[in-house]
């Protein structure tokens, strides 16, 4: 630190030159002020300490010295001493005790002093001086500190809130994987266990279809070649009502399956719609208030005509079994603008809606309400596969079914529709012959493992004046053939043991290339990889049915 100056301000007399010189002579830096305003400026300029002769605060205005003095830093306290002349009295010079308030840290000299005395007050003085000048190099150092302190732990602070922000993100994002990851595997196992029941449930279908052939077809013949009173004729109609009822349940069970045939065809949805009002309204009952919008201009809807009515009439059941005290049904078709929450191919779809103001379903039933076999109805009122039928078909047709409710307000069931490209696009259905226009007899060979399947077709076919031939595997069908024996036709069931009806088709494809093969079966749809179309009838069929396949086939 340089040396420290000392102001010396004595307006008259010797007293400033003779400070001065003492000074000097004890090594420190004196400065000799000219007026009392110099003095206040160089005051904690570099200045150690001041010398003021008393007289020179005489009629000079205090008060700027005072708030000079008043406005130092709190490390400061500058020191001065003041030359005062020798007072005759024994009692303090009043002028002394108002200096003292106003000059904080000041020593008294009487003049005349004796130069040691002086120097030693003078030394004093800058020690103290200097005393504070280290404090304020202390406190800057430490103020220096603090701030380094400050902005060491602002960093800190920034750096683990940064981490700590890092790490809170890369757990938000990791209790979102893990519960995507649960809803996935939740996901994943109900498709696979929809999966098992689809598969469990087509074979079901499959084989139910079989025994219904045989029912259906034994009793067809037998209405046409016994005369029978009115009470046998009631029990067989009976029989055939009752097996026709179980075949709309195995189409019911095929469509959850998702292995029904369809027979797509542009349809108007507004006049399928109504023409079904009659139906609807028997089967809604008079409690059912009806309401339905159908704007004019919707475009046609490539579906299935039949199936769709049939899932547009379990809806509207299910709505008036949700209002046993009556309520308010609506149908709409519309064409929806977004396809939020859909996960649906890319296109146009037409959009059909049934909506009650029932009981409505909670979160958990919501859930379930698609699941095959699941019901909230008593036990024989419903079999649990409407909805699951209806989701399958709309799948099948490439839309989408979508269920909404709120328990005490009601449900809206929405069939999501692809829309037609065109109406040439889709083939027309031919309509099935009548038994008598099918004319002229063929050698046909039947093709099936179960017996009782095959007995019926058999029937079937001779009542028709066909020669027919019976195999009861692949391997014994090729057997047949290979043994040179000439068919018009071959019919064959597709699921066999060892060899189905798909791999049969293709030896004999190979061995008979002319030779024109109907796929008869319980199963509407050939396997995915096939690679042979077969012209199909499926199960179980009427003899009308049989008889115009045949028709088509043999010309």
């Amino acid at each position: 630190m340089p040396a420290l100056t000392a102001l010396i301000l004595s307006p008259g007399g010797r007293d400033a030159a003779i400070a001065a010189r003492i000074l000097e002579d004890a090594g420190m830096q004196p400065v000799i002020c000219e007026s009392y305003q110099e003095l206040i400026c160089r005051i904690g300029n570099g200045s150690g300490f001041a010398i003021v002769t008393e007289e020179s605060f005489r009629g000079a205005d205090l008060k700027p010295l005072h708030d000079r003095l008043t406005a130092q830093d709190p490390w400061s306290d500058y020191p001065f001493i003041v030359l005062t002349r020798r007072s005759e009295s024994s009692q303090r010079n009043p002028a002394t005790t108002q200096l003292a308030e106003l000059l904080l840290n000041v020593t008294f000299l009487e003049r005349p002093f004796h130069p040691a005395t002086f120097i030693s007050l003078a030394k004093t003085a800058s020690r103290s001086r200097e005393r504070q000048f280290e404090a304020r190099a202390r406190i800057v150092e430490l103020h220096e500190r603090d701030e380094r302190l400050r902005q060491a732990n602002e960093t800190l602070e920034t750096r683990v809130a940064e981490r700590t922000g890092e790490m809170q993100a890369a757990h938000e994002k990791l209790v979102m994987e893990v519960e995507q990851r649960e809803r996935t595997e939740i996901l994943l196992r109900q498709a696979q266990k929809m999966e098992m029941i689809g598969q469990l449930t087509g074979g079901i279908a499959h084989d139910f279809n079989n025994l219904l052939m045989a029912v259906l077809g034994n009793l067809e013949l037998l209405k046409r070649h016994m005369t029978l009173d009115a009470k046998a004729e009631r029990l067989v109609e009976g029989a055939v009502k009752g097996a026709q009822r179980g075949a709309a349940l195995t189409q019911r069970l095929l469509a959850f399956a998702r292995r029904q045939e369809l027979t797509l065809a542009p349809t108007n949805l507004i006049e399928l719609v109504r023409g079904m009002a009659d139906l609807l309204d028997r089967s809604l009952g008079s409690t059912i208030e009806q309401h339905v919008v159908l704007p004019e201009g919707m475009p046609l809807a490539l579906v299935d005509g039949n199936q769709l009515e049939l899932a547009l009439l379990n809806l509207a059941v299910n709505a008036r079994d949700a209002m046993p005290d009556g309520g308010s049904l609506t149908i709409e078709v519309d064409m929806p603008k977004t396809f939020e929450g859909m996960v649906l191919r890319s296109g146009t779809y037409v959009r059909l809606s049934v909506s009650d103001t029932g009981s409505g379903m909670g979160e958990e039933t919501l859930k379930r309400a698609t699941e095959p076999f699941y019901s909230t109805k008593g036990v024989g009122k419903g079999t649990g596969l409407g909805l699951s039928m209806i989701q399958g078909l709309a799948e099948q047709l490439g839309g989408s079914l979508r269920l909404t409710s709120t328990v005490g307000i009601g449900t809206r069931a929405e069939l999501w529709l692809p829309v037609a490209a065109s109406a040439s696009e889709v083939p027309a259905a031919r309509p099935d012959l009548e038994i008598s226009a099918v004319t002229g007899s063929c050698r046909i060979l039947m093709v099936d493992d179960d017996p009782l399947i095959s007995m019926s077709t058999v029937d079937m076919l001779e009542d028709l004046g066909h020669e027919v031939v019976e195999a009861s595997s692949g391997a014994k069908a090729l057997e047949i053939l290979n043994a040179g024996e000439q068919f018009d036709l071959m019919i064959t069931d597709f699921s066999m043991p060892k060899m189905n009806g798909g791999l049969l088709a293709r030896a004999v494809h190979e061995l008979r290339p002319s030779l024109p093969i109907l796929l008869a079966t319980g199963y509407a749809e050939m396997p995915s990889g096939s690679e042979i179309e077969l012209p199909r009838l499926g199960k179980p069929y009427t003899q009308a049915q049989l008889a115009a396949e045949i028709g088509k086939l043999v010309r």
